[in-house]
């Protein structure tokens, strides 16, 4: 994946652009491959025989494809240009012949609307093609020898030994008003992007990987403040089970996950994005706060088949469900997110208004039952109350002495009121007053300060999780059914870190270390990790890339290098 932050690219190995979105995140694609769709911008080696890899430029997501064929080495830079224009996509390709002279061929359609639109009124000047596709108004420049096949261009063309040949794709919903994009400036813009957008984080156990990540949740979040869930849609967790969904929107949830991340790395300009999207929304929507917005705010759109193929084993629908839900703890995530900005003193006067709008709809609505962090039936889940009574202790350390000591109290009435109907005999937490299942996500409550982590309800808690819910090292939701816990469902990544957060807090730092290690293991050879972990097959589940899977990498890197506190069983 590339991006700029307003959208994204998957490139795949045959130097092909399989899916993005134009001009935005949540728009209709122009390149839907991925999915079955229309639209093709190929650039690959004439040679039919190569072997195909590639690397991430450090800390950025400017990717670099790297094909060796029977007599030459090949390259090809590619990134979406920065700093991004929310009206306007560039895409630059720069292939450079490493070894040998690189002979490449390129295939180019832009077809917009997920493959409804053809180009049209296509003509070259200059050396710069512009058309049009549907909404889109496209220019193409570096391909003026190309030809026009059925309304696709096709070029050939040769890179001597050590030279370098540009493509640049321009991608707009509005006319062109400026001149065709200068690549070296472009690519000497973008580079300057990254490098000050990304922060070393030496003191982390793994800064590679650590800045990756990083990189990935920056490249996620747009203008808006906004971070989306993952860049695609329909990409399913398990084959022919029809749970797929588009991702391409702004979880509150995950969003709050990103912020505390970045809090606990101590770079803050992602912390500050994520605050000035959630208080937006809950000044707006207070109490009717909903699970997931568009990148500008704006409501979800309901699901809709696009009568395309789908990616193998899955379908293609378009929208989410989840705006019909209520989920209570992205309340308490608001509350968790504002406190870590505020202990490092970034919450303003509006901000605080927003966490006030939080607590008392937390005061109004934690007796509903709600959709739960799982998204699933209605319930009295216990994850949701006890995340709410966390936010709520956090909050109150940076209120005045009154504020701060009502809202304590009203924790302390969650947590009593969840331990009546939530404890299991066993003396850990169960899911809900009717399911009695431990679930892995009753991890967070208690690293997050719901309960202590020295409470017999925390430490039974990670016990059940380790002996019930985890194989292999790593980490399940919860045991769906009489089938083992990989065949009905692939392990989910944003637990096992988890796993790693829980059992280091506890003072088991070695055993923390086999948790992050393994997961961190779990990814793409990009680096990337989408939601869940395939451990039988090895192989990614679902929609990808998964940011609050970076984001929990990102915060167990840094975490686990400072010493816990030590506490007594």
């Amino acid at each position: 994946m590339i991006s700029d932050g307003e959208r994204a690219a998957l490139i795949g190995p045959h130097g092909d652009v399989a899916w993005m979105c134009a001009p935005r995140w949540d728009s209709a694609a122009a390149f839907s491959s991925l999915i079955g769709g229309g639209g093709s911008f190929a650039v690959t080696p004439a040679s039919g025989r190569y072997v195909w890899g590639g690397s991430y430029q450090d800390g950025t997501l400017i990717w670099t494809s790297r094909w060796v064929t029977t007599n030459a080495i090949i390259e090809c830079q590619e990134a979406l240009a920065q700093p991004a224009d929310p009206h306007r996509a560039v895409l630059l390709r720069r292939v450079r012949a490493v070894s040998g002279p690189a002979l490449m061929t390129v295939v180019f359609e832009v077809a917009a609307e997920f493959g409804q639109h053809n180009m049209t009124r296509l003509k070259c000047a200059d050396n710069v093609w512009t058309g049009r596709s549907g909404p889109l108004y496209v220019r193409l420049s570096g391909a003026g020898d190309a030809s026009v096949q059925d309304g696709v261009l096709h070029l050939g063309f040769e890179v001597a030994a050590g030279g370098v040949h540009d493509l640049v794709l321009e991608l707009a919903d509005q006319p062109f008003h400026v001149a065709p994009v200068d690549a070296d400036a472009a690519w000497a813009e973008t580079e300057s992007s990254w490098h000050d957008a990304v922060p070393s984080l030496l003191t982390t156990i793994a800064p590679d990987d650590a800045r990756q990540s990083y990189a990935v949740l920056r490249g996620m979040t747009g203008t808006s403040g906004a971070m989306v869930a993952a860049a695609t849609l329909g990409l399913p967790e398990r084959a022919q089970e029809k749970r797929n969904y588009d991702y391409r929107y702004a979880w509150i949830r995950d969003q709050c996950y990103a912020g505390q991340a970045i809090a606990a790395c101590g770079d803050y300009s992602l912390l500050d994005d994520s605050v000035r999207f959630i208080t937006g929304r809950l000044l707006e929507d207070g109490p009717g706060l909903k699970p997931a917005y568009t990148v500008s705010g704006g409501r979800v759109p309901d699901e809709t088949d696009l009568k395309l193929p789908g990616y193998p084993g899955g379908s293609a629908k378009v929208g989410n469900w989840v705006n019909e839900q209520f989920q209570l703890d992205a309340f308490g995530e608001t509350l968790l997110l504002f406190a870590a900005a505020a202990t490092h003193d970034h919450l303003d006067l509006e901000n605080w208004r927003a966490a006030e709008v939080a607590v008392q709809s937390v005061t109004d609505r934690w007796q509903e039952p709600d959709a739960g962090i799982w998204e699933l039936n209605n319930d009295s889940w216990a994850h949701s109350r006890l995340t709410c009574a966390a936010g709520l202790r956090a909050m109150a350390v940076h209120a005045p002495p009154a504020q701060g000591g009502s809202w304590t109290s009203l924790a302390d009435t969650i947590v009593a009121s969840t331990a009546a109907d939530c404890l299991h005999p066993s003396g850990r937490w169960q899911r809900s007053p009717s399911d009695a299942r431990v679930d892995a996500a009753l991890l967070l409550p208690t690293l997050r300060g719901a309960v202590p982590a020295a409470d017999p309800r925390s430490l039974a808690t990670v016990d059940a999780v380790r002996s019930e819910l985890s194989r292999d090292g790593y980490v399940y939701r919860f045991s769906q059914d009489a089938r083992s816990l990989n065949q009905a469902e692939g392990a989910f990544l944003l637990c096992g870190f988890d796993m790693a957060m829980a059992v280091h807090q506890q003072g088991h730092e070695v055993e923390a270390m086999r948790w992050f290690e393994r997961n961190r293991a779990a990814c793409a050879t990009t680096g990337l990790f989408t939601e869940e972990y395939d451990v039988e097959q090895r192989q990614l589940r679902g929609n990808f890339p998964q940011a609050f899977v970076h984001a929990a990498m990102l915060e167990s890197a840094s975490r686990l290098a400072t010493p816990p506190n030590r506490i007594q069983s």
